[in-house]
């Protein structure tokens, strides 16, 4: 079985250098199937850079914007102006021939300069009660603004709304539709902004200046119909063109609302006819912004219009738009060519595009033909790639995406159709660069397999030992003895709560690089972090003859070290005006036998260590807390370390075991054992151990007394405290007479 599973697998190795190529294609045209975001992003980008590298060249057509630039704003007033200036605007662009006019605004308060609204202000004393019954005398300026538009051809806008609202514009429009009709294609609003109804009932028409732009807020397609409230109603620039034709009715044909398909594309809204012109759409009424770049003779400013002494352009027979490009009245969309353009000019260049008969068009089968298209250069590309390499085939593959370039290119400024030049191109580069990369990936398998597996968490002269022989990173293990060394933060949930998550995780890092620096110092391996806690050995994977001195060493060092980082942050946390607990750990070392090695899948591999052993040493780390000491260590690794400094803390079963063990604290290295004071300390401290368990309790308590006078700030004060109690507690309720002075802990 073991030889055919070599087999397989070097079958597989070779067939990886097409398999992952064609995977990748094929996820690709699902991703593009599925319309994922990110494509039609990119699709987007390509449109957009054709149309700035040929936009459509302004023709002085009978299109005009009316401005409500910051230059009428300085000469007329701050908006919202007085609806007789208004009034004026539109009288002026009649009398000079226009044929429509369009206001890109909406004017739902009523005016607040009328006469009878100001003087309501006004208080109320016996010298200006005439002068208030005669303002109540005078026009009102909403009824001024309305008999003006009544005696033009003046179409009003309105927005669109989500949500809503208290009441509905009367479509001015007929529409006439068949079958389904175009309702279904469109999005759903349920209110609308809308004017005074004085105003609305004197315009000859009334549309929608409303915009739906893409995700990155760019208007690139632009609805001509909308359904507002079930109701259908035309845009702004769709009315414009009914009432500048004197027509009454739009018809629209469509086909399949109800949910048809066509070569992987929805049918709905296929064409709308208004008067004289036909306009083609996308399913959803849309239609393509043919941008052209502005021009002055396409803008006049408002402020010349209402000076009559300003000479004006010929505006006979103009649609005359009337918006604004001031910053301050947030009329400014983004567009292709503009990052900022006022609003009003996406509704002119749509009526420009109606006058020329030049429409961009995306066709429906463009979907079902890019997915082809890419799958046959895909296809190809990668047959050549494993006939004659990845060199031969490069220049072959830059002539296949420079020919889908120039087909879009081609699509684009002699047919008007947007077709994707994008997504063929990035298969392309794809399909070809996945195909070196497996090649290179396989060229540096072996080289690296060894650093990638072991040089995170072992030493530099530990991983070049390994290097040496390559084996060891294969799956399985062995049977070694070893030191396990477990450390953890004490507290870490209290001390988490003075940092942010950024700050938290810069202080792991502190605390982290450090201690791991240690163990590495001392020829350890890190197996694993969890969270605030490090996880290391001794003795593998290379030999480590004194692994229990050198763990006793390492244990010993990052102690200290913890205590330079302490003054460091008490520091930091001080300056800061906050307060910072004391950092501490708890540390277990154990040794014993465990089976090392490489554990897991041939997906995945972890190199560590499994056994009881390694569970002891865990277990102790727990003690620490108990017992009030930093460090813990096991019976094996006290053997192998006699020379340091450590008294024996209990007879104890941890959680999860039955037979006890014996621990220690570790408190220093051979120097501290070999001093006076500390070998008084033991002394004391052995001899209160053997009256304690022979049940002298008297003895006991005369003995702690005695070592906690030795200790001298050893830390050892909890450690006494509670043989201080478990004597206590015993002299009121003696132990069972086959006590042996074994303690079961009961937490970990």
């Amino acid at each position: 079985m073991a030889a055919v599973r070599r087999t397989l697998a070097r079958r597989l190795d070779r067939s990886a250098r097409w398999l992952v190529p064609l995977a990748l294609l094929a996820a690709l045209l699902v991703l593009r199937a599925a319309d994922a975001g990110w494509v039609q992003a990119l699709q987007f980008r390509a449109f957009d850079a054709f149309l700035n590298l040929r936009p459509r060249p302004y023709q002085d057509l009978p299109v005009r914007v009316i401005d409500i630039d910051e230059e009428s704003l300085a000469k007329v007033g701050q908006w919202p102006w007085p609806r007789t200036v208004l009034a004026r605007l539109v009288e002026r662009l009649t009398a000079d021939g226009a044929s429509t006019i369009v206001f890109d605004a909406t004017f739902p308060e009523p005016d607040r300069t009328s006469p009878a609204r100001v003087v309501r202000s006004w208080p109320d004393s016996p010298a200006l009660r005439a002068l208030k019954a005669r303002a109540d005398r005078l026009p009102d300026h909403d009824r001024v603004f309305a008999r003006a538009i009544a005696a033009s051809r003046v179409v009003m806008g309105f927005a669109p709304r989500v949500e809503p609202t208290s009441r509905l514009p009367e479509p001015k429009a007929r529409f006439a539709y068949g079958g389904d009709g175009p309702l279904a294609s469109l999005r759903v609003y349920k209110g609308a902004a809308d004017n005074l109804p004085v105003l609305d009932r004197a315009a000859a028409g009334l549309g929608s200046f409303g915009y739906e732009p893409e995700h990155d807020g760019v208007i690139r397609r632009a609805p001509l119909l909308w359904n507002i409230g079930g109701r259908l109603f035309p845009s702004l620039s769709l009315e414009a063109l009914r009432v500048a034709q004197g027509a009454t009715e739009i018809a629209v044909k469509s086909s399949g609302a109800s949910g048809a398909q066509s070569y992987g594309a929805h049918v709905g809204i296929e064409k709308i006819k208004v008067g004289q012109f036909v306009i083609p759409t996308d399913a959803g009424g849309r239609i393509w912004v043919d941008y052209s770049p502005e021009d002055p003779r396409r803008t006049i400013s408002a402020w010349r219009v209402l000076d009559s002494s300003a000479p004006l352009p010929s505006l006979q027979g103009a649609i005359c738009l009337i918006g604004t490009s001031a910053a301050g009245l947030i009329d400014l969309r983004a567009t292709p060519l503009e990052a900022a353009a006022p609003g009003v000019s996406v509704h002119a260049n749509i009526l420009e595009q109606v006058l020329t008969g030049s429409y961009l068009r995306r066709p429906d089968w463009a979907d079902g033909a890019e997915l082809t298209f890419t799958l046959a250069l895909g296809l190809l590309l990668l047959l050549l790639l494993t006939r004659v390499g990845a060199a031969w085939s490069a220049p072959v593959g830059l002539g296949m995406a420079a020919g889908a370039l120039w087909l879009s290119w081609h699509a684009f400024t002699v047919w008007h159709r947007l077709l994707d030049p994008v997504f063929p191109v990035a298969t392309l580069a794809a399909v070809y660069l996945s195909f070196a990369a497996v090649g290179y990936v396989k060229s540096e398998k072996e080289r690296r397999k060894i650093t990638d597996t072991f040089g995170r968490y072992l030493s530099p002269k530990v991983v070049e030992g390994l290097a040496k022989n390559p084996g060891a990173v294969e799956l399985g293990g062995e049977t070694r003895e070893m030191t396990f060394h477990f450390c953890d933060v004490r507290g870490f949930t209290t001390i988490s709560e003075q940092f942010d998550p950024h700050g938290l995780t810069e202080f792991i890092n502190r605390f982290l690089t450090p201690m791991t620096q240690i163990v590495l110092d001392h020829d350890g391996t890190i197996d694993k972090y969890m969270g605030d806690c490090i996880m290391a050995f001794w003795n593998a994977p290379v030999p480590v003859p004194d692994h229990a001195r050198r763990a006793c060493a390492a244990a010993l060092a990052m102690h200290a070290k913890l205590a330079e980082l302490n003054a460091a942050w008490q520091a930091e946390a001080a300056a800061e005006g906050r307060a910072l607990p004391e950092i501490r750990i708890g540390t277990g070392l154990n040794t014993g036998s465990c089976v090392v090695g490489n554990m897991g899948s041939t997906l995945r591999v972890d190199y560590t260590v499994l056994g009881d052993d390694v569970n002891l040493a865990s277990r102790l780390e727990g003690q620490s807390k108990a017992y009030g000491v930093g460090i813990v260590i096991g019976p094996r690794t006290r053997e192998q370390a006699p020379e340091f400094a450590a008294l024996e803390l209990d007879l104890i079963k941890v959680k999860g075991k039955t037979r006890p063990v014996r621990i220690f604290a570790l408190l220093g290295g051979p120097d501290e054992a070999s001093c006076e004071p500390f070998r008084a300390l033991a002394s004391a401290h052995e001899r209160m151990l053997a009256a304690y368990r022979a049940q002298d309790w008297d003895g006991t308590e005369r003995l702690i007394k005695e070592a906690r006078g030795l200790a001298d700030g050893r830390g050892l004060g909890k450690l006494y405290d509670l043989y201080a109690s478990r004597a206590a507690a015993f002299r009121a309720a003696p132990p069972p007479a086959d006590w042996d002075g074994v303690f079961t802990a009961t937490s970990k």
